[in-house]
């Protein structure tokens, strides 16, 4: 394996929450209303320091879309994953955005999001199945 390089980011942002790997800047969330299997998850603008698995078709809430897992560069935790395309025309907007999964990441004061933390009842606004 080669010299990894890693982008350390300046301000507040999101973070793994095993290795502390820079994720996203707090400033490019596009959204924090989704949701995921294990709670909140945020639509970012953009997202360094991964790597993305295969492409795969996922039926959501909000219909069929093409996404691609993501990864924490440095330890291999999955984080989320990215909309590569959306087969809804309402949800076209979500194409190149990514998703970062509340629970896996620590946020911008170094706080860890736990699932018990918000009941499931909100299922009926999920993204995610």
């Amino acid at each position: 394996m080669g010299r990894l390089f890693l982008i350390n980011l300046e301000g507040k942002f999101y973070c793994c929450k095993h290795c502390q790997t820079h994720f996203a800047l707090d400033d490019d969330i596009i959204s924090k209303s989704f949701h995921c299997r294990h709670g909140k998850a945020y639509l970012f603008d953009k997202v360094v320091n991964v790597t993305i698995g295969e492409k795969e078709d996922r039926l959501m809430i909000t219909g069929l879309h093409t996404v691609v897992d993501l990864f924490c560069v440095v330890c291999g935790s999955i984080v989320g994953w990215k909309y590569e395309a959306a087969h809804e025309k309402s949800q076209k907007y979500k194409e190149g955005k990514f998703i970062l999964e509340r629970y896996k990441v620590m946020g911008p004061d170094g706080s860890l999001y736990m699932a018990a933390q918000e009941a499931h009842a909100a299922l009926s606004d999920a993204d995610d199945i």
